[in-house]
């Protein structure tokens, strides 16, 4: 049992009883107040916790950890300390908080340098992303998906239940929750047309997924096995890869997604540490037909996680559009991993790979737009009494999930995002 994840420690910082951050989470994010330089943190119920000040007031003081490597404006140098010192500092953090410890709680002036409300800060991107890969690992999302564009007796390609399908995607355009989105633009084909268009989209979607972050290097030429996959996984983060559907159908084929993709992509910024998540393994899906021996796995290798879709129209309230579950996945990320490297591929730390849409097995718990309305035909009615086929201008989208087990909920917060009108 990983101590810092018990279920029966309690915080001296006040936590609520619905806060995704209590003393069993202590995630890693980058943040920056007012105007000073950016720091890394943890937060604890609605306490932001300034870790470069802790390891200045010496409560790291025990640890080999190198002088600043709170100080920098992402988490990579901390990540690549790798994980022995990483648990490390998520196991002193868990004590210093904890209840019954007075440390840091009876010094009223080192409490004044350490914690800070969390309104009053603004999250930053927490990881550089060097290179940023897309999965297509729902089954549900790849079926509903084949069943509306080709034969749905045919909704799966061949390959699909063979191997974890991916693509290369865009890192530079990767963003932070609370970053506006631009309505992009493309060539797109109208149904009566015989030659394309250009213009914003009409068929701005979410996709709701998740993202691992890895934390350690492999050399070129080498691969990770599914055994392998935990050590190099530091930990996940909600994701929301937009789409432009209808630029998306048109150049496709035949190498896959360009300008539908590459226009932005966002995450939450608190990254929940593989470790935290720990209790809430499930098994998955049985995957038939057999994978071949490089993707076989062995224990419960997918996570119950609670996911929400929010969209909120400008001047009116939000609605919940679908609620899922990262338990879904036919693929898992151990899988994912392992197919990414097969054939000597090198990751570096920071890297993101995105799970894909998560869709459930019920229309109410499809991870997109695309699905939700069903390619336009099923509107969904909004609060003031607009209809959603797609997101429009001015729409605010937010992802929330959680999990939760044993009284001990574990939150990511949330990605939002809100659409500004194309340039």
């Amino acid at each position: 049992m990983i101590e810092a994840n018990n279920s029966n420690l309690t915080s001296w910082i006040k936590v609520k009883a619905d806060s995704d951050f209590p003393i069993q989470n202590l995630p890693f994010g980058i943040y920056r107040e007012g105007s000073d330089s950016p720091k890394a943190a943890t937060i604890i119920g609605d306490q932001v916790v300034n870790l470069d000040a802790l390891q200045k007031l010496g409560f790291f003081s025990k640890m080999d950890l190198p002088s600043g490597i709170f100080a920098h404006t992402t988490l990579n140098g901390f990540i690549a300390l790798g994980k022995p010192l990483t648990n490390a500092v998520r196991n002193r953090l868990s004590e210093i908080f904890r209840d019954g410890n007075a440390e840091l709680r009876d010094n009223q002036e080192a409490k004044e340098a350490v914690l800070i409300d969390s309104d009053a800060v603004e999250m930053l991107m927490p990881v550089r992303v060097g290179d940023y890969t897309d999965f297509y690992s729902s089954e549900q999302h790849a079926t509903n998906v084949g069943t509306m564009f080709r034969d749905p007796d045919n909704a799966l390609l061949p390959n699909w239940k063979h191997i974890p399908v991916g693509y290369h995607g865009r890192a530079s355009s990767i963003v932070v929750s609370g970053t506006d989105v631009t309505r992009p633009k493309g060539q797109t084909m109208e149904p009566e047309a015989n030659k394309p268009s250009f213009g914003p989209t009409k068929r701005l979607d979410f996709e709701l997924e998740m993202a691992f972050i890895t934390g350690k290097v492999n050399e070129l030429g080498d691969s990770i096995s599914t055994d392998q996959a935990d050590e190099y996984i530091f930990g996940f983060a909600l994701f929301n890869d937009w789409s432009a559907r209808d630029v998306q159908k048109w150049e496709y084929v035949p190498l896959g997604p360009f300008l539908a993709k590459n226009f932005a992509s966002s995450v939450s910024p608190w990254i929940v540490t593989m470790e935290a998540l720990e209790p809430f393994r499930t098994a998955g899906p049985v995957q038939d037909p057999e994978v071949l021996p490089y993707l076989k796995y062995s224990g419960d290798s997918h996570f119950d996680i609670n996911l929400e879709v929010f969209i909120q129209p400008e001047g009116a309230d939000e609605t919940c559009v679908t609620r899922t579950n990262f338990k879904h996945m036919y693929w898992n990320v151990r899988q994912q991993l392992a197919h990414h490297t097969v054939n000597g591929c090198n990751i570096n730390v920071g890297d993101m790979y995105a799970s894909g849409t998560i869709s459930g097995p019920t229309p109410d718990s499809y991870g997109s737009m695309l699905e939700l309305a069903w390619k336009g035909t099923k509107p969904l009615l909004m609060p003031d009494g607009t209809e959603r086929k797609f997101i429009h201008d001015g729409d605010r989208v937010s992802i929330r999930g959680y999990a939760e087990r044993d009284s001990v909920r574990i939150g990511f917060g949330e990605v939002t995002n809100k659409i500004k009108p194309a340039k």
